[in-house]
């Protein structure tokens, strides 16, 4: 009887382990430029022909490697980063496994070169499909140079999957960009077909590379971040204030220990730290390393390590979210210009929970004056209240155009740039006691829309309606955060079942959905019985939302989906009960505005993304009339 489990020949294992390395020449990249900046290589060059295909050279000058050593890189699970099982609890390195370069040899015709600085030689080995054909001294300078020629040469099933050389380029230059973001102190010098494409010095600063890589206008429009956490955490980098942002994910770049990761939990932490801030479709630009304990994240759960586990999820996610919104409202007062004018740091007040604002002409309805109480009774001789609702596109709003020729002044300190440049005056030098918009000068109202005002040197026009705005809705979620959420019972409850994961996360977190107004039952098994809901939720609604809710709690641990529910009918409601746009002003009345404006976190930003005010500088305006 013929048995039906063999054990694969060493070569099918190795092609089988390509399989999981290696996706593209791009993944060839990676693994070769992460082993050469753990060997505390300063410099780095990657030539590469035919978008990858023809040739990859990776050349470094790190530690090199002796004889034994290049021998045995060559070898399935052969490592200097792992000798015993707690090592894999307290990862330093980029690469650990030791199945890279053995998985690229299999699929390739490989070539290594390499010295360590004390030895008169090197070695060269060269191998074919896996297989070492010779190995020899060689004169070659200090540190390692790995070639690799046409890759899936064979097994040309894989060849067939990939791509235009164009395309493939592009894969390798943005893992080229992310491995480069992560070491501003490497020399990177990337070729391709003999053409130098781009290459990035050793630079000091963060700021400064990702100038190099993504723009001195980006930059221009970043801000500092470095918060501490619970568990030695650390969130360090740079982050868009809400004016920058993207379509897409691309400006995206977050590390944990320096590795570049695409997290489903660091990810949703980051939608919620601008939650309210972006428009609907937008996303932030961002290079942010998280530092934490190595025992505290596992990164080995995927073959290409972009996917890590927490330990403690919810505590990493609620550390990102809180430290991007405390960031964020610092800086929510620093302006935007509208021809690529520099950024301006402003003070920031102190919250009020109660700000009254005297309107002539306020068109808040009755109910939402009685509760909550956001607008004060209008001035003697007002008007009725306006009916007419605001429809607004988002084209009324005028976008930032981008100056290439501005310099770059990203705030890290009111004093200075991420540059070391001069930055604009401190405003509170400018309006000296006074907070920055109660010390506008007002010229003037135009279109009845927006307000004119002078801060020293400089022109800024705001937005009455979306500056209202975002004050009714900090003012109506802080009373809804601080006060009890009025709840309605069901005649007939209504019994939810869940699978058994969502069931125990049902369990877990029911005290936290009772205090948002959901009060479940246990019905037995995974059901449970639905008997009261916030009250202003629609019966419909509401089991929908907690259906996704206990999903979202199931998979990450934390959910922000009731508070988006919630903030959206606050939206709603402050967008209807604020100031309208084509609707006159009193002096006092703009003034009020101001003073309100000065109170307020996130007041650069209506709660659907648009900009309060935008801002010149006297240099911007002289440049529009040709004068400068």
């Amino acid at each position: 009887m013929s048995h039906k489990i063999h054990i694969l020949p060493e070569a099918l294992c190795n092609q089988i382990a390509a399989g999981e390395v290696v996706e593209r020449p791009a993944s060839v990249v990676k693994e070769l430029v992460e082993n050469s900046l753990d060997a505390g290589a300063s410099r780095i060059q990657i030539e590469i022909e035919n978008g990858g295909k023809r040739l990859i050279r990776v050349t470094d000058n790190g530690s090199g490697m002796p004889r034994e050593d290049a021998f045995l890189c060559l070898e399935r699970h052969a490592t200097s980063k792992v000798r015993a099982e707690q090592d894999l609890f307290q990862l330093t390195t980029l690469g650990f496994r030791g199945e890279a370069l053995p998985s690229i040899a299999a699929i390739s015709r490989f070539t290594l070169r390499t010295r360590v600085a004390e030895a008169l030689e090197g070695w060269e080995i060269i191998a074919e499909g896996g297989t070492v054909k010779r190995a020899s001294e060689a004169g070659v300078p200090p540190g390692t140079s790995i070639e690799i020629r046409n890759l899936f040469f064979n097994t040309p099933a894989r060849r067939k999957f990939l791509r235009r050389d164009e395309t493939e380029l592009g894969h390798i230059g943005e893992t080229l960009t992310r491995l480069a973001l992560s070491s501003p102190e490497v020399c990177f010098r990337f070729v391709h077909n003999g053409r130098l494409l781009w290459e990035v010095n050793r630079q000091n600063t963060l700021a400064e590379r990702v100038a190099e890589l993504l723009g001195r206008q980006v930059v221009h429009d970043m801000l500092c971040l470095d918060s501490h956490g619970p568990e030695g955490m650390r969130l360090s980098g740079l982050i868009s204030r809400p004016s920058l942002s993207r379509a897409g994910l691309g400006g995206v770049y977050t590390f944990i220990n320096g590795r570049f990761i695409r997290d489903r939990v660091v990810q949703h932490a980051l939608g919620d730290g601008y939650r309210n801030l972006l428009e609907k479709g937008r996303h932030p630009v961002l290079v942010l390393f998280l530092e934490v304990e190595p025992s505290q994240v596992d990164v080995n759960v995927h073959p290409t390590k972009h996917e890590v586990r927490f330990r403690q999820q919810a505590l990493v996610h609620d550390f990102i979210v809180q430290s991007l919104r405390d960031q964020l409202s610092a800086a929510s007062r620093i302006t935007e210009g509208a021809q690529g004018s520099s950024p301006f740091p402003m003070p920031i007040c102190e919250s009020s929970s109660a700000v009254k604002i005297p309107l002539s002409q306020h068109g808040t309805p009755a109910s939402m004056v009685e509760k909550p109480r956001v607008v004060a009774e209008p001035v003697s001789g007002s008007r009725p209240p306006s009916q007419v609702q605001v429809k607004e596109s988002l084209t009324s709003y005028p976008s930032r155009q981008e100056n290439p020729a501005e310099p770059v002044e990203a705030v890290c300190q009111p004093e200075s740039d991420l540059f070391g440049t001069q930055a604009h005056p401190d405003p509170q030098a400018e309006i000296q006691s006074k907070g920055f918009f109660s010390g506008l000068r007002i010229i003037g109202q135009y279109q009845n829309s927006y307000l004119v005002c002078q801060a020293g040197q400089d022109l800024l026009l705001i937005d009455q309606h979306a500056a209202h705005e975002r004050i009714g809705f900090e003012q109506l979620k802080q009373q809804y955060l601080t006060g009890s959420v009025e709840r309605q019972l069901l005649l007939f409850p209504v019994v939810l079942e869940f699978d058994f994961r969502q069931g125990r996360a049902v369990a877990e977190h029911c005290q936290a959905l009772s205090r948002f107004g959901f009060e479940l039952e246990h019905f037995g098994s995974n059901a449970y019985a639905l008997k009261e809901l916030p009250r202003m939720l629609k019966e419909a609604d509401a089991e929908r939302l907690l259906r996704d809710v206990v999903d979202e709690l199931s998979s990450i641990g934390r959910s922000q989906l009731i508070e988006q529910e919630f903030e959206r009918i606050l939206i709603k409601m402050a967008c209807h009960g604020m100031l309208r746009a084509n609707q006159r002003l009193s002096q006092e009345e703009m003034q009020a505005l101001l003073d309100a404006m000065d109170q307020t976190p996130f007041i650069s930003h209506c709660p659907h993304g648009r900009p309060t005010f935008l801002r010149w500088t006297h240099g911007d305006v002289e440049r529009l009339f040709k004068r400068a």
